[in-house]
């Protein structure tokens, strides 16, 4: 079965920058699920994915405009504490990546100064303005079900739970 629209694709991945420094690993845990087709995935990456199968493995370098897009300069923010996505007691450090609550959903931002009720976070991405080099593995690849195409996402192991 081949990747293409309304299909749930699970992968393993490496994640490193321009340099080779490993970013993120999939390897460790269950393979990332999504809904090919639905907007869940950064586009470069859902663009490398077409056509492939099941035992594909490949390398693709998605690049600023097609992963996180381009950095935005002076998008700093000040936010009250309360909004982050952290544990209560969480030690607040200045280049920590943290989630937010937006309107949108959950956002990662990053930390530049850590106050007492308030944080400065830059709210671009922190992949924001870097070409990915991704080693991808497509592990399973299957129908998706009427409920995953309704709700736009994939569902069970590496999807989304509800």
């Amino acid at each position: 079965m081949k990747v293409e629209a309304d299909k749930v694709v699970q992968f393993h991945y490496r994640l490193n920058d321009s340099e080779g420094n490993e970013l993120e690993n999939s390897y460790d845990g269950d393979p990332m699920a999504y809904l090919h087709g639905h907007n869940n995935m950064i586009p470069g990456l859902e663009m490398a994915m077409n056509g492939r199968a099941v035992g594909d493995s490949f390398s693709t370098v998605v690049v600023a405009k097609d992963g996180y897009g381009e950095r935005v300069e002076d998008s700093e923010q000040r936010i009250p504490i309360k909004h982050l996505l952290v544990k209560k007691k969480a030690l607040l450090v200045p280049g920590s990546v943290v989630s937010v609550n937006t309107e949108q959903g959950p956002r990662h931002v990053t930390i530049i100064k850590a106050g007492r009720f308030n944080v400065d976070v830059d709210t671009n991405h922190p992949l924001a303005g870097m070409d990915l080099h991704y080693d991808v593995e497509v592990v399973d690849v299957r129908d998706a079900s009427d409920e995953e195409v309704a709700h736009g996402h994939a569902h069970g192991v590496g999807g989304h739970n509800h």
